[in-house]
Protein backbone atom coordinates (compact mmCIF):
# COMPACT_ATOMS: atom_id res chain seq x y z
CA UNK A 1 0.00 0.00 0.00
CA UNK A 2 1.19 3.52 -0.83
CA UNK A 3 2.51 5.38 2.23
CA UNK A 4 0.11 8.27 1.60
CA UNK A 5 -2.87 5.89 1.72
CA UNK A 6 -1.56 4.34 4.93
CA UNK A 7 -1.02 7.73 6.56
CA UNK A 8 -4.52 8.91 5.64
CA UNK A 9 -6.00 5.90 7.41
CA UNK A 10 -4.48 6.94 10.72
CA UNK A 11 -6.86 8.42 13.28
CA UNK A 12 -5.21 11.84 13.42
CA UNK A 13 -5.11 15.20 11.69
CA UNK A 14 -2.34 15.35 9.10
CA UNK A 15 0.31 18.06 9.26
CA UNK A 16 2.00 18.43 5.88
CA UNK A 17 4.96 20.76 5.37
CA UNK A 18 6.12 22.19 2.05
CA UNK A 19 9.58 23.55 1.34
CA UNK A 20 11.68 24.25 -1.74
CA UNK A 21 14.40 21.68 -2.38
CA UNK A 22 17.85 23.28 -2.28
CA UNK A 23 16.80 26.10 0.06
CA UNK A 24 18.24 27.81 2.07
CA UNK A 25 21.35 25.97 0.83
CA UNK A 26 21.71 23.46 -1.98
CA UNK A 27 22.49 20.49 0.27
CA UNK A 28 19.94 21.22 3.05
CA UNK A 29 17.21 19.09 1.46
CA UNK A 30 17.78 15.75 3.18
CA UNK A 31 18.51 17.23 6.61
CA UNK A 32 15.29 19.29 6.51
CA UNK A 33 13.26 16.18 5.59
CA UNK A 34 14.85 14.17 8.40
CA UNK A 35 14.28 16.94 10.95
CA UNK A 36 10.65 17.39 9.91
CA UNK A 37 9.95 13.69 10.41
CA UNK A 38 11.80 13.68 13.74
CA UNK A 39 9.56 16.52 14.95
CA UNK A 40 6.29 14.77 14.15
CA UNK A 41 5.34 15.99 10.68
CA UNK A 42 3.10 13.46 8.89
CA UNK A 43 3.78 14.23 5.25
CA UNK A 44 6.32 16.33 3.34
CA UNK A 45 5.93 18.14 0.03
CA UNK A 46 9.30 18.72 -1.59
CA UNK A 47 9.14 21.64 -3.99
CA UNK A 48 11.00 21.16 -7.28
CA UNK A 49 12.09 24.72 -8.10
CA UNK A 50 10.92 26.19 -11.39
CA UNK A 51 11.59 29.56 -13.01
CA UNK A 52 7.90 30.44 -13.52
CA UNK A 53 5.93 29.18 -10.50
CA UNK A 54 2.44 30.54 -11.28
CA UNK A 55 0.60 29.43 -8.12
CA UNK A 56 3.27 30.48 -5.67
CA UNK A 57 3.34 33.69 -3.70
CA UNK A 58 6.43 35.85 -3.16
CA UNK A 59 7.87 33.82 -0.27
CA UNK A 60 7.88 30.50 -2.12
CA UNK A 61 8.90 32.19 -5.40
CA UNK A 62 11.91 33.73 -3.65
CA UNK A 63 12.93 30.39 -2.13
CA UNK A 64 12.53 28.68 -5.51
CA UNK A 65 14.63 31.36 -7.22
CA UNK A 66 17.33 31.06 -4.55
CA UNK A 67 17.33 27.26 -4.90
CA UNK A 68 17.84 27.61 -8.67
CA UNK A 69 20.67 30.07 -8.04
CA UNK A 70 22.14 27.52 -5.61
CA UNK A 71 22.24 25.06 -8.51
CA UNK A 72 19.21 22.87 -7.84
CA UNK A 73 18.04 20.76 -10.79
CA UNK A 74 15.74 17.79 -11.21
CA UNK A 75 18.72 15.43 -11.41
CA UNK A 76 20.42 16.91 -8.36
CA UNK A 77 17.20 16.50 -6.37
CA UNK A 78 16.97 12.86 -7.41
CA UNK A 79 20.62 12.38 -6.46
CA UNK A 80 20.04 13.97 -3.04
CA UNK A 81 17.04 11.72 -2.38
CA UNK A 82 18.67 8.54 -3.66
CA UNK A 83 19.00 6.99 -0.18
CA UNK A 84 16.23 8.89 1.62
CA UNK A 85 14.31 5.74 2.50
CA UNK A 86 17.21 4.53 4.65
CA UNK A 87 16.32 7.23 7.19
CA UNK A 88 12.79 8.52 6.48
CA UNK A 89 9.54 6.55 6.70
CA UNK A 90 6.77 9.14 6.24
CA UNK A 91 5.16 9.89 2.84
CA UNK A 92 7.10 12.15 0.49
CA UNK A 93 5.52 14.08 -2.36
CA UNK A 94 7.31 16.07 -5.05
CA UNK A 95 5.41 19.25 -5.90
CA UNK A 96 6.38 21.00 -9.06
CA UNK A 97 5.33 22.27 -12.43
CA UNK A 98 4.90 20.04 -15.45
CA UNK A 99 7.60 21.55 -17.67
CA UNK A 100 10.63 20.08 -15.79
CA UNK A 101 8.90 16.68 -15.72
CA UNK A 102 8.21 16.88 -19.45
CA UNK A 103 11.84 17.82 -20.11
CA UNK A 104 13.05 14.89 -18.01
CA UNK A 105 10.52 12.57 -19.68
CA UNK A 106 7.28 11.82 -17.85
CA UNK A 107 7.79 8.07 -17.62
CA UNK A 108 11.49 8.42 -16.74
CA UNK A 109 10.52 10.94 -14.02
CA UNK A 110 7.87 8.61 -12.58
CA UNK A 111 10.22 5.63 -12.73
CA UNK A 112 12.92 7.56 -10.85
CA UNK A 113 10.40 8.68 -8.22
CA UNK A 114 9.38 5.07 -7.65
CA UNK A 115 13.02 3.93 -7.40
CA UNK A 116 13.90 6.41 -4.65
CA UNK A 117 10.65 6.02 -2.70
CA UNK A 118 8.59 9.08 -3.63
CA UNK A 119 4.90 8.38 -2.97
CA UNK A 120 3.13 11.00 -5.03
CA UNK A 121 3.23 14.14 -7.13
CA UNK A 122 1.42 17.48 -7.07
CA UNK A 123 1.52 19.24 -10.45
CA UNK A 124 -0.61 22.40 -10.30
CA UNK A 125 -0.50 23.07 -14.05
CA UNK A 126 -1.36 19.56 -15.26
CA UNK A 127 -5.12 19.59 -16.04
CA UNK A 128 -7.01 16.63 -14.62
CA UNK A 129 -8.54 15.64 -17.98
CA UNK A 130 -5.11 15.62 -19.68
CA UNK A 131 -3.79 13.50 -16.79
CA UNK A 132 -6.69 11.07 -17.06
CA UNK A 133 -6.30 10.71 -20.83
CA UNK A 134 -2.51 10.67 -21.19
CA UNK A 135 -0.64 10.02 -17.94
CA UNK A 136 -2.78 8.18 -15.39
CA UNK A 137 -1.63 4.76 -16.58
CA UNK A 138 2.05 5.78 -16.22
CA UNK A 139 1.54 7.09 -12.67
CA UNK A 140 -0.29 3.90 -11.69
CA UNK A 141 2.39 1.71 -13.29
CA UNK A 142 4.92 3.21 -10.85
CA UNK A 143 2.59 3.30 -7.83
CA UNK A 144 2.47 7.09 -7.65
CA UNK A 145 -0.49 9.05 -6.34
CA UNK A 146 -1.26 12.25 -8.23
CA UNK A 147 -2.82 14.97 -6.07
CA UNK A 148 -5.10 17.56 -7.65
CA UNK A 149 -5.97 21.02 -6.43
CA UNK A 150 -9.46 22.47 -6.05
CA UNK A 151 -10.37 26.07 -5.24
CA UNK A 152 -13.56 27.87 -4.14
CA UNK A 153 -14.22 28.49 -7.84
CA UNK A 154 -14.00 24.82 -8.89
CA UNK A 155 -17.44 23.56 -9.93
CA UNK A 156 -19.07 20.62 -8.14
CA UNK A 157 -18.99 18.69 -11.42
CA UNK A 158 -15.24 19.14 -11.81
CA UNK A 159 -14.63 18.35 -8.13
CA UNK A 160 -16.50 15.07 -8.56
CA UNK A 161 -14.45 14.27 -11.68
CA UNK A 162 -11.21 15.01 -9.78
CA UNK A 163 -12.45 12.79 -6.95
CA UNK A 164 -13.17 9.97 -9.41
CA UNK A 165 -9.64 9.91 -10.87
CA UNK A 166 -7.86 10.48 -7.54
CA UNK A 167 -6.66 7.80 -5.15
CA UNK A 168 -5.01 9.73 -2.33
CA UNK A 169 -6.22 13.09 -1.12
CA UNK A 170 -7.52 16.29 -2.68
CA UNK A 171 -5.48 19.44 -2.12
CA UNK A 172 -8.10 21.98 -1.12
CA UNK A 173 -6.84 25.49 -1.84
CA UNK A 174 -8.42 27.77 0.73
CA UNK A 175 -8.77 30.79 -1.55
CA UNK A 176 -8.21 31.97 -5.10
CA UNK A 177 -5.08 33.91 -4.15
CA UNK A 178 -1.48 32.74 -4.38
CA UNK A 179 0.30 31.05 -1.49
CA UNK A 180 1.28 33.06 1.55
CA UNK A 181 -1.03 35.99 0.83
CA UNK A 182 -3.53 35.66 3.65
CA UNK A 183 -3.74 34.84 7.32
CA UNK A 184 -6.74 33.18 8.92
CA UNK A 185 -10.06 32.23 7.40
CA UNK A 186 -13.25 34.26 7.07
CA UNK A 187 -16.88 33.27 6.63
CA UNK A 188 -16.49 32.83 2.87
CA UNK A 189 -13.78 30.22 3.30
CA UNK A 190 -15.59 28.42 6.10
CA UNK A 191 -18.70 28.20 3.89
CA UNK A 192 -16.51 26.70 1.14
CA UNK A 193 -14.96 24.20 3.59
CA UNK A 194 -18.46 23.16 4.72
CA UNK A 195 -19.69 22.82 1.11
CA UNK A 196 -16.86 20.44 0.24
CA UNK A 197 -17.30 18.46 3.46
CA UNK A 198 -20.99 17.97 2.62
CA UNK A 199 -20.12 16.53 -0.81
CA UNK A 200 -18.94 13.31 0.91
CA UNK A 201 -16.09 12.77 -1.53
CA UNK A 202 -14.31 9.41 -1.49
CA UNK A 203 -10.90 11.07 -1.10
CA UNK A 204 -10.10 13.02 2.08
CA UNK A 205 -9.18 16.69 1.73
CA UNK A 206 -6.08 18.49 3.00
CA UNK A 207 -6.29 22.28 3.09
CA UNK A 208 -3.48 24.54 1.92
CA UNK A 209 -2.80 28.27 1.47
CA UNK A 210 -3.21 30.57 4.48
CA UNK A 211 -2.15 28.17 7.24
CA UNK A 212 0.72 29.50 9.30
CA UNK A 213 0.25 28.67 12.99
CA UNK A 214 -1.61 26.55 15.53
CA UNK A 215 -4.81 28.61 15.25
CA UNK A 216 -5.12 28.35 11.47
CA UNK A 217 -4.06 24.67 11.51
CA UNK A 218 -6.84 23.88 13.99
CA UNK A 219 -9.35 25.99 12.07
CA UNK A 220 -8.60 24.18 8.80
CA UNK A 221 -8.55 20.68 10.26
CA UNK A 222 -11.99 21.20 11.77
CA UNK A 223 -13.27 20.69 8.22
CA UNK A 224 -10.62 18.48 6.62
CA UNK A 225 -8.27 15.56 7.24
CA UNK A 226 -5.22 17.80 7.42
CA UNK A 227 -3.52 21.04 6.53
CA UNK A 228 -0.43 22.12 4.60
CA UNK A 229 2.00 24.82 5.69
CA UNK A 230 4.41 26.23 3.13
CA UNK A 231 5.14 29.96 3.15
CA UNK A 232 5.26 30.26 6.95
CA UNK A 233 7.78 27.41 7.18
CA UNK A 234 9.94 28.90 4.43
CA UNK A 235 9.90 32.26 6.25
CA UNK A 236 11.08 30.39 9.34
CA UNK A 237 13.92 28.81 7.34
CA UNK A 238 14.94 32.18 5.92
CA UNK A 239 14.98 33.80 9.37
CA UNK A 240 16.30 30.96 11.54
CA UNK A 241 18.06 28.65 9.10
CA UNK A 242 17.49 24.91 8.94
CA UNK A 243 18.64 24.25 12.50
CA UNK A 244 15.55 25.30 14.44
CA UNK A 245 12.78 23.26 12.85
CA UNK A 246 11.75 21.92 16.26
CA UNK A 247 10.71 25.44 17.33
CA UNK A 248 8.46 25.91 14.31
CA UNK A 249 6.69 22.54 14.45
CA UNK A 250 6.31 22.84 18.22
CA UNK A 251 4.29 26.00 17.65
CA UNK A 252 1.79 24.19 15.42
CA UNK A 253 0.99 21.14 17.53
Amino acid sequence: MNRITQKLQEDKKILSIYFSAGYPNLNDTVQIIQDLEKNGVDLIEIGLPFSDPLADGPTIQASSTQALHNGMTTQILFDQLQNIRESVKIPLIIMGYFNPMLQYGVEAFCKKCAEIGIDGLIIPDLPVDVYADEYKAIFEKYGLINVFLITPQTSDERIRFIDSVSNGFIYMVSSASVTGSQSGFGNTQETYFERIAEMNLKNPQIIGFGISNKETFNQATKYAKGAIIGSAFIKHLSESGSGKIEDFIGGIR
